[in-house]
Protein backbone atom coordinates (compact mmCIF):
# COMPACT_ATOMS: atom_id res chain seq x y z
CA UNK A 1 0.00 0.00 0.00
CA UNK A 2 1.46 3.35 -1.16
CA UNK A 3 1.56 6.51 0.52
CA UNK A 4 -1.60 8.00 -1.06
CA UNK A 5 -3.48 4.57 -0.78
CA UNK A 6 -3.17 4.75 3.35
CA UNK A 7 -3.83 8.56 3.81
CA UNK A 8 -7.06 7.11 1.62
CA UNK A 9 -8.10 4.74 4.24
CA UNK A 10 -6.75 7.00 7.28
CA UNK A 11 -9.25 9.26 6.30
CA UNK A 12 -11.87 6.97 5.60
CA UNK A 13 -11.37 5.43 9.23
CA UNK A 14 -11.34 8.98 10.58
CA UNK A 15 -14.92 9.81 8.77
CA UNK A 16 -16.12 6.55 9.64
CA UNK A 17 -15.54 6.70 13.50
CA UNK A 18 -17.11 10.84 13.12
CA UNK A 19 -19.99 8.78 12.17
CA UNK A 20 -20.33 6.64 14.99
CA UNK A 21 -19.76 9.28 17.66
CA UNK A 22 -22.82 10.95 16.33
CA UNK A 23 -25.16 8.44 17.57
CA UNK A 24 -22.84 6.21 19.74
CA UNK A 25 -20.37 3.86 19.42
CA UNK A 26 -23.30 1.33 18.49
CA UNK A 27 -26.29 3.68 18.35
CA UNK A 28 -29.13 3.71 20.34
CA UNK A 29 -31.06 0.67 21.57
CA UNK A 30 -34.35 1.73 23.61
CA UNK A 31 -36.72 -0.89 25.10
CA UNK A 32 -39.88 0.31 25.42
CA UNK A 33 -42.36 -1.44 27.95
CA UNK A 34 -45.45 -0.96 30.56
CA UNK A 35 -49.12 -2.46 30.63
CA UNK A 36 -51.21 -2.64 27.61
CA UNK A 37 -53.20 0.86 26.97
CA UNK A 38 -50.45 2.89 28.37
CA UNK A 39 -49.20 4.89 25.64
CA UNK A 40 -46.04 2.92 24.83
CA UNK A 41 -46.79 2.50 20.96
CA UNK A 42 -47.55 6.05 21.10
CA UNK A 43 -44.39 7.25 22.80
CA UNK A 44 -42.42 4.76 20.56
CA UNK A 45 -43.78 6.38 16.98
CA UNK A 46 -43.45 10.00 18.21
CA UNK A 47 -39.77 9.13 19.52
CA UNK A 48 -38.69 7.42 16.16
CA UNK A 49 -40.16 10.46 14.07
CA UNK A 50 -38.19 13.14 16.53
CA UNK A 51 -35.15 11.06 15.97
CA UNK A 52 -35.05 10.82 12.30
CA UNK A 53 -35.99 14.80 11.97
CA UNK A 54 -32.85 15.65 14.36
CA UNK A 55 -30.96 13.18 10.75
CA UNK A 56 -30.94 9.94 13.06
CA UNK A 57 -31.35 6.39 10.89
CA UNK A 58 -34.18 4.98 12.96
CA UNK A 59 -35.51 1.28 12.97
CA UNK A 60 -38.70 1.30 14.76
CA UNK A 61 -39.06 -2.73 15.95
CA UNK A 62 -42.47 -3.72 16.41
CA UNK A 63 -42.57 -6.80 18.80
CA UNK A 64 -46.44 -6.33 20.65
CA UNK A 65 -48.66 -9.12 18.94
CA UNK A 66 -51.39 -5.90 18.46
CA UNK A 67 -48.49 -4.92 15.51
CA UNK A 68 -50.06 -1.22 15.98
CA UNK A 69 -46.86 0.34 15.48
CA UNK A 70 -46.76 1.01 12.22
CA UNK A 71 -49.90 2.57 11.79
CA UNK A 72 -48.75 4.71 14.88
CA UNK A 73 -45.96 5.33 12.37
CA UNK A 74 -48.22 6.75 9.45
CA UNK A 75 -48.62 3.69 7.50
CA UNK A 76 -52.39 3.46 5.94
CA UNK A 77 -54.26 1.53 8.20
CA UNK A 78 -55.77 -0.58 5.29
CA UNK A 79 -52.06 -1.69 4.03
CA UNK A 80 -52.21 -6.12 5.22
CA UNK A 81 -48.57 -6.16 7.69
CA UNK A 82 -47.02 -9.66 7.64
CA UNK A 83 -44.55 -10.14 11.01
CA UNK A 84 -41.66 -12.76 10.30
CA UNK A 85 -43.47 -14.98 12.41
CA UNK A 86 -46.29 -14.51 9.76
CA UNK A 87 -43.78 -15.75 6.80
CA UNK A 88 -42.86 -19.39 7.31
CA UNK A 89 -40.59 -19.79 4.43
CA UNK A 90 -38.61 -17.79 5.74
CA UNK A 91 -38.68 -19.03 9.27
CA UNK A 92 -38.15 -22.49 7.56
CA UNK A 93 -35.13 -21.18 5.29
CA UNK A 94 -33.40 -19.71 8.06
CA UNK A 95 -34.28 -22.50 11.21
CA UNK A 96 -34.69 -25.36 8.96
CA UNK A 97 -37.75 -26.45 10.60
CA UNK A 98 -41.41 -25.19 9.36
CA UNK A 99 -43.99 -24.12 12.41
CA UNK A 100 -46.62 -26.44 12.96
CA UNK A 101 -44.24 -29.24 11.74
CA UNK A 102 -43.80 -31.16 14.91
CA UNK A 103 -40.77 -32.22 17.20
CA UNK A 104 -37.68 -34.48 16.40
CA UNK A 105 -36.79 -32.11 13.56
CA UNK A 106 -32.50 -30.79 13.06
CA UNK A 107 -33.34 -27.33 13.70
CA UNK A 108 -30.38 -24.16 13.66
CA UNK A 109 -30.98 -22.79 16.99
CA UNK A 110 -28.26 -20.00 15.79
CA UNK A 111 -29.77 -19.07 12.14
CA UNK A 112 -28.18 -16.21 10.39
CA UNK A 113 -30.81 -13.42 10.06
CA UNK A 114 -28.31 -10.76 8.72
CA UNK A 115 -30.83 -10.13 5.97
CA UNK A 116 -33.95 -9.97 8.01
CA UNK A 117 -34.34 -6.17 7.95
CA UNK A 118 -33.84 -5.50 4.13
CA UNK A 119 -36.01 -8.30 3.11
CA UNK A 120 -38.79 -7.72 5.30
CA UNK A 121 -37.92 -4.26 6.67
CA UNK A 122 -40.39 -1.35 5.62
CA UNK A 123 -39.59 1.96 4.37
CA UNK A 124 -42.28 4.10 6.75
CA UNK A 125 -43.66 7.96 6.23
CA UNK A 126 -41.28 10.76 7.51
CA UNK A 127 -38.17 8.05 6.65
CA UNK A 128 -39.08 5.51 9.44
CA UNK A 129 -37.36 1.85 9.48
CA UNK A 130 -40.22 -0.49 10.12
CA UNK A 131 -39.70 -3.97 11.03
CA UNK A 132 -42.39 -5.80 12.94
CA UNK A 133 -41.44 -9.02 14.08
CA UNK A 134 -44.85 -10.41 16.03
CA UNK A 135 -44.92 -13.28 18.43
CA UNK A 136 -45.45 -16.69 19.47
CA UNK A 137 -48.47 -17.12 21.79
CA UNK A 138 -48.31 -20.23 23.71
CA UNK A 139 -48.55 -21.48 27.37
CA UNK A 140 -44.93 -22.83 27.74
CA UNK A 141 -42.43 -19.93 28.15
CA UNK A 142 -38.93 -20.23 26.18
CA UNK A 143 -39.94 -23.62 24.04
CA UNK A 144 -37.21 -24.62 20.98
CA UNK A 145 -40.23 -23.30 18.40
CA UNK A 146 -38.85 -22.43 15.12
CA UNK A 147 -40.88 -19.13 15.70
CA UNK A 148 -38.92 -18.28 19.23
CA UNK A 149 -35.64 -18.61 17.53
CA UNK A 150 -36.02 -16.87 14.87
CA UNK A 151 -37.24 -14.04 17.01
CA UNK A 152 -34.13 -14.59 19.35
CA UNK A 153 -31.98 -14.36 16.27
CA UNK A 154 -33.32 -11.47 14.91
CA UNK A 155 -33.23 -9.68 18.69
CA UNK A 156 -29.24 -10.79 18.57
CA UNK A 157 -28.64 -9.41 15.02
CA UNK A 158 -30.18 -5.92 15.48
CA UNK A 159 -28.03 -5.17 18.34
CA UNK A 160 -25.12 -5.53 16.15
CA UNK A 161 -26.36 -3.00 13.60
CA UNK A 162 -24.48 0.26 13.89
CA UNK A 163 -24.60 3.54 13.97
CA UNK A 164 -29.04 3.44 14.29
CA UNK A 165 -31.46 4.10 16.92
CA UNK A 166 -33.25 1.01 17.32
CA UNK A 167 -36.42 1.61 19.49
CA UNK A 168 -38.04 -1.79 20.23
CA UNK A 169 -41.79 -1.60 21.00
CA UNK A 170 -42.82 -4.97 23.59
CA UNK A 171 -45.80 -6.64 24.04
CA UNK A 172 -47.43 -5.69 27.04
CA UNK A 173 -46.19 -7.13 30.69
CA UNK A 174 -43.13 -7.95 31.35
CA UNK A 175 -42.95 -11.41 30.18
CA UNK A 176 -40.55 -10.61 27.71
CA UNK A 177 -37.59 -9.71 29.67
CA UNK A 178 -37.52 -13.42 30.02
CA UNK A 179 -35.82 -13.89 27.01
CA UNK A 180 -32.58 -12.33 25.83
CA UNK A 181 -34.94 -9.96 23.89
CA UNK A 182 -33.48 -7.01 26.32
CA UNK A 183 -30.04 -7.86 25.60
CA UNK A 184 -27.68 -5.08 24.08
CA UNK A 185 -30.16 -2.74 25.12
CA UNK A 186 -28.76 -0.32 27.14
CA UNK A 187 -31.80 1.78 28.19
CA UNK A 188 -35.29 1.17 28.56
CA UNK A 189 -38.32 3.63 29.25
CA UNK A 190 -40.88 1.84 31.77
CA UNK A 191 -44.65 3.37 30.70
CA UNK A 192 -47.04 3.83 33.14
CA UNK A 193 -50.27 5.86 33.59
CA UNK A 194 -51.48 7.14 37.00
CA UNK A 195 -53.73 3.78 37.11
CA UNK A 196 -52.57 1.32 39.82
CA UNK A 197 -52.19 -2.07 37.71
CA UNK A 198 -50.02 -0.25 35.09
CA UNK A 199 -47.79 0.79 37.87
CA UNK A 200 -47.38 -2.34 39.17
CA UNK A 201 -46.21 -3.44 35.87
CA UNK A 202 -43.48 -0.72 35.81
CA UNK A 203 -42.63 -1.79 39.43
CA UNK A 204 -41.93 -5.53 38.10
CA UNK A 205 -40.39 -4.49 34.98
CA UNK A 206 -37.66 -2.11 36.42
CA UNK A 207 -36.31 -4.79 39.10
CA UNK A 208 -36.06 -7.60 36.33
CA UNK A 209 -34.23 -4.38 33.66
CA UNK A 210 -31.62 -3.84 36.50
CA UNK A 211 -30.98 -7.85 37.10
CA UNK A 212 -30.26 -7.54 32.90
CA UNK A 213 -28.00 -4.74 33.73
CA UNK A 214 -29.77 -2.32 31.36
CA UNK A 215 -27.55 0.53 32.86
CA UNK A 216 -30.79 3.49 33.05
CA UNK A 217 -33.85 2.74 33.20
CA UNK A 218 -36.27 5.90 33.22
CA UNK A 219 -40.09 6.22 34.57
CA UNK A 220 -42.46 7.66 31.99
CA UNK A 221 -45.82 8.52 33.78
CA UNK A 222 -48.18 9.45 30.86
CA UNK A 223 -51.51 11.23 31.28
CA UNK A 224 -50.50 12.97 33.91
CA UNK A 225 -53.75 15.43 34.97
CA UNK A 226 -52.47 16.89 38.27
CA UNK A 227 -49.54 16.49 40.83
CA UNK A 228 -52.17 14.18 42.85
CA UNK A 229 -51.55 11.57 39.76
CA UNK A 230 -47.55 11.51 40.21
CA UNK A 231 -47.74 11.48 43.99
CA UNK A 232 -50.14 8.41 43.78
CA UNK A 233 -47.57 6.64 41.16
CA UNK A 234 -44.55 7.77 44.30
CA UNK A 235 -46.77 6.49 46.42
CA UNK A 236 -47.04 2.96 44.68
CA UNK A 237 -43.77 2.72 43.59
CA UNK A 238 -42.63 2.91 47.31
CA UNK A 239 -38.44 2.01 47.59
CA UNK A 240 -38.77 0.75 43.72
CA UNK A 241 -38.73 4.64 42.63
CA UNK A 242 -34.70 4.66 43.48
CA UNK A 243 -33.81 1.66 40.65
CA UNK A 244 -34.82 4.11 38.23
CA UNK A 245 -32.46 6.68 36.23
CA UNK A 246 -34.93 9.30 36.32
CA UNK A 247 -38.40 10.48 35.69
CA UNK A 248 -40.79 11.94 32.71
CA UNK A 249 -44.30 13.42 33.05
CA UNK A 250 -46.04 13.37 30.25
CA UNK A 251 -49.75 15.13 30.08
CA UNK A 252 -53.27 13.91 29.68
CA UNK A 253 -53.80 15.94 26.13
CA UNK A 254 -57.63 15.27 24.36
CA UNK A 255 -55.68 15.96 21.17
CA UNK A 256 -53.66 12.67 21.06
CA UNK A 257 -56.77 10.85 20.48
CA UNK A 258 -58.09 12.84 17.37
CA UNK A 259 -54.80 12.21 15.57
CA UNK A 260 -54.99 8.58 16.59
CA UNK A 261 -53.42 6.02 15.27
CA UNK A 262 -51.09 8.31 13.53
CA UNK A 263 -49.13 10.13 15.47
CA UNK A 264 -47.83 12.59 12.79
CA UNK A 265 -50.95 15.24 12.97
CA UNK A 266 -49.84 16.53 16.50
CA UNK A 267 -45.93 16.84 15.45
CA UNK A 268 -45.09 19.99 15.04
CA UNK A 269 -47.77 21.31 16.70
CA UNK A 270 -48.29 23.08 19.72
CA UNK A 271 -48.40 20.16 22.45
CA UNK A 272 -46.85 19.71 25.93
CA UNK A 273 -46.91 15.74 24.81
CA UNK A 274 -44.99 16.18 21.80
CA UNK A 275 -42.73 18.82 24.18
CA UNK A 276 -41.93 16.06 26.99
CA UNK A 277 -41.28 13.38 24.28
CA UNK A 278 -38.87 15.64 23.26
CA UNK A 279 -37.36 15.94 26.56
CA UNK A 280 -36.91 12.38 26.46
CA UNK A 281 -35.51 12.11 23.22
CA UNK A 282 -32.76 14.32 24.34
CA UNK A 283 -31.74 12.40 27.48
CA UNK A 284 -31.60 9.11 25.29
CA UNK A 285 -29.60 10.92 22.97
CA UNK A 286 -27.15 12.49 25.69
CA UNK A 287 -26.73 9.50 27.34
CA UNK A 288 -25.53 7.33 24.43
CA UNK A 289 -23.01 10.02 23.56
CA UNK A 290 -21.23 9.62 26.78
CA UNK A 291 -21.88 12.63 28.78
CA UNK A 292 -24.84 13.18 31.25
CA UNK A 293 -28.09 13.97 29.98
CA UNK A 294 -30.63 16.80 31.66
CA UNK A 295 -33.50 14.77 33.97
CA UNK A 296 -36.22 16.64 35.30
CA UNK A 297 -35.88 17.15 39.09
CA UNK A 298 -39.00 18.89 39.79
CA UNK A 299 -40.88 15.87 41.28
CA UNK A 300 -43.19 16.86 44.28
CA UNK A 301 -41.65 16.64 47.68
Amino acid sequence: MDDSDRKTRIYETAGELQRKARSGENGFRVVITGKGGVGKTTITAILSHLFVKQGFSTLAVDEDPQMNLPYALGVPTNKEIVPITGNLDYIEEKTGARPGSGWGLMMSLNPDVSDVVERFGMKGPGGVNILVMGTVVQAAAGCLCPENTLLDSVIRYINLREGEVILLDTQAGVEHFGRALARGFSQALLVTDPTFNAVQVVKKAVQLAQDLDIKRRYLVINRVRSEHDIKKVYSILGDTIDLFSGMFYLPYESEMLECEPDVRGIIGIESGFVGGVEEIRRELEACCQGYDGVVPDDSPG
